[in-house]
């Protein structure tokens, strides 16, 4: 047992050692939710820190695999599971996903799984929190900010006011009708 923790501690150094001109983002990406040192390495390492390289964090969340499949034919939905892309990256992201749902440190983590839970399920509502943290960290990276809780806290509460413009109401009016008459013929008599 003692030349196996010798063997790792000499891996983790060797780890250590080659990650070290990446640091200042490794720091940034280990201010996410359930992401510690070792795990923030091997995201970097997977992803990189270019983010140009992504259009859009969409993009990298349906290149490691955590984007749902559109299958639909006819209006019929047939699947809606994730690819198989991101071999390495995905079960990562869902461990700590795991991780971070199970921490009472970051409440808003927790509220949104719970959120999900309820209507989708826990494998679905892990899966949501793991895209969660790959789009936090793809910000982080592209902005070179750390992982700022206060807006999903604020993203958690519904508006207190809500402005429609006039337009908007009578779209909303419109549509309305013709959904409830049976038909959207009855929007062209509306005008």
């Amino acid at each position: 047992m003692k030349s196996l923790e010798l063997c790792k501690m000499n891996l983790e150094s060797e780890i250590l050692t080659v990650a070290e001109k990446y640091l200042p983002q490794i720091n940034l990406v280990s201010t996410v939710p359930g992401i510690q040192i070792f795990s923030a390495i091997t995201t970097i390492g997977e992803i990189g820190v270019d983010m140009s390289v992504f259009a859009t964090s969409r993009h990298l969340c349906s290149w490691a695999g955590l984007a749902p499949q559109n299958d639909q034919s006819a209006g019929k939905k047939k699947t809606t599971r994730v690819s198989r892309a991101g071999v390495y990256i995905k079960p990562l992201l869902v461990q700590c996903a795991l991780a971070a749902i199970k921490s009472n440190k970051h409440p808003e983590v927790r509220n949104r799984y719970q959120a999900i839970k309820k209507r989708r399920g826990h494998k679905k509502a892990t899966i949501a929190i793991a895209r969660m943290l790959l789009t936090a960290i793809y910000n982080i990276l592209k902005k070179s900010e750390p992982y700022n809780a206060e807006l999903y806290r604020n993203s958690d509460k519904p508006p207190t006011q809500r402005e429609v413009t006039a337009e908007q109401a009578i779209f909303i009016y419109r549509f309305a009708f013709s959904i409830s008459c049976g038909g959207a013929f009855l929007v062209v008599f509306v005008k």
